[in-house]
């Protein structure tokens, strides 16, 4: 074997022996990428240049904007308003709860972009309602965990901004509009499962849908959704960049918090801010660390040879778009993820656009691909979140989970083959 066959070898070996055996991610990334600089001989003051390269960017200071606007709305009495507007727009149909489950946390995900928040704050309120209404546990901890990957698609997502960031300077604001309707899609499908169970099992029907009340719900919730209308039509619309439009959601979202629904006070603010930067810390520092690891792939051309490597399988586009998917379903039963779009997508990203996928097509795949792993053992992060809050066990939640993930996987192929789900509204509105 070669140096740099056995380079490649040290580095992509010690990282999944560090990851089975249950390393924080950030160590196996940092360590495996040391081990292979030390192998080559190389200055580790390389360690150091690349972990505050991979941080320096104007772009990534989005991330923990959205992520500190996400904490301050999601604890600052809105979890409830939402609630009650899905209630209003699905409630009367069979298995009513369930749809308030999925079409809340579209609403929500659109504030807080991250599924275990969704997962940690709605089905704190939704599991324990659901139940008290005849519905099963593992049921309701199913919907719950599945409709949170909403969150991940609709905008603003700091998933996405990570996303373009890593894929070159892809626009953030059509990545954004992109996300809009695969987000709708998904929990369309999902509604479509719930619904077919609600019925098999006899779920309850909630009250007849009444218009002054949805108007009454929606004009309570204005002050929530006005916070991604800002950030979304900011950005599209080019008044500022995402980074700026994070930092006015922010402000935005701490006078609203603060005076309008009043779910926070001032030592409320600072908890938040608390929790805040243990997510930011753990969030930059992979970032950084995927910086070493990505220079080193870089260095050894893993992209190129594994590119090389699967397009030698086979010439059919569709046969390779199924590859992708099924790489990037496998990376996220042991990884989290952040750390495949940062690993996964310099190296995954040219053979899309071999085939013809649009890098921004190709990116709401990657984040569902990843929204899907989040659900899957061993290290399906929502999935735990879902089942200690719910108090069931984890197999238990899983098989519930299964008529889901066909919901899910179909969803996943639809964006894949038909481009249009992703691409119409960013083309429509340029």
């Amino acid at each position: 074997m070669s140096a740099e066959g056995m380079a490649i070898l040290v580095l992509l070996a010690s990282f999944f022996i560090m990851i089975m055996l249950r390393f924080p991610i950030a160590y196996a990334v940092a360590l495996s990428s040391v081990l292979c600089l030390v192998y080559r001989g190389n200055s580790l003051n390389v360690v150091c240049q690349q972990m505050v390269k991979g941080i320096n960017s104007f772009s990534l200071m989005a991330v923990p904007f959205f992520i500190t606007m996400g904490c301050l709305m999601g604890s600052g009495g809105i979890s409830e308003k939402l609630i009650a507007l899905a209630n209003a727009c699905v409630g009367w149909m069979r298995g009513g709860m369930a749809m308030v489950n999925i079409v809340a946390s579209y609403f929500f995900g659109g504030i807080s972009g991250s599924a275990s928040a969704d997962t940690a704050s709605l089905g704190s309120i939704l599991i324990p309602m659901m139940v008290d209404q005849g519905y099963d546990a593992d049921f309701s901890t199913a919907v719950t965990i599945t409709s949170s990957c909403e969150g991940l698609l609709v905008p603003p997502s700091h998933n996405m901004v990570i996303y373009a960031t890593t894929a070159g300077g892809i626009s953030v604001g059509s990545l954004f509009l992109a996300g809009y309707i695969p987000g709708a899609l998904l929990a369309a499908s999902l509604m479509v499962g719930s619904y077919i169970i609600s019925v098999k099992r006899n779920y309850p029907k909630g009250e007849p849908f009444s218009i002054g009340n949805l108007l009454k719900q929606l004009s309570v919730s204005f002050w929530a959704l006005a916070a991604v209308l800002i950030v979304v039509f900011g950005v599209v619309g080019g008044l500022f960049t995402a980074t700026e439009s994070a930092a006015i959601a922010v402000i935005y979202s701490l006078l609203v918090s603060v005076f309008v629904y009043k779910g926070l006070d001032w030592k409320g603010v600072w908890n938040v801010l608390n929790d805040c930067v243990d997510t930011l810390s753990i969030v930059l520092i992979l970032i950084a660390t995927s910086s070493i690891f990505g220079y080193c792939l870089t260095m050894l051309h893993v992209p190129e040879l594994a590119a090389n490597a699967i397009t030698g399988l086979t010439n059919n586009p569709i046969l390779l778009a199924l590859l992708l998917n099924l790489i990037l379903l496998v990376l996220g039963c042991i990884m989290d993820m952040a750390p495949i779009i940062l690993i996964a997508t310099p190296i995954l990203l040219p053979i899309a656009t071999s085939i013809g996928l649009d890098p921004i097509q190709f990116g709401i795949m990657v984040i569902l691909n990843c929204g899907i792993g989040l659900l899957t053992p061993p290290v399906g992060a929502v999935l735990f979140i879902g089942s200690a809050v719910a108090k069931e066990p984890m197999e238990k939640v899983v098989k519930a989970t299964l008529p889901f993930y066909l919901c899910m996987i179909i969803t996943l192929l639809l964006i894949t083959f038909i481009p249009g789900i992703s691409m119409w509204l960013p083309s429509v509105l340029g």
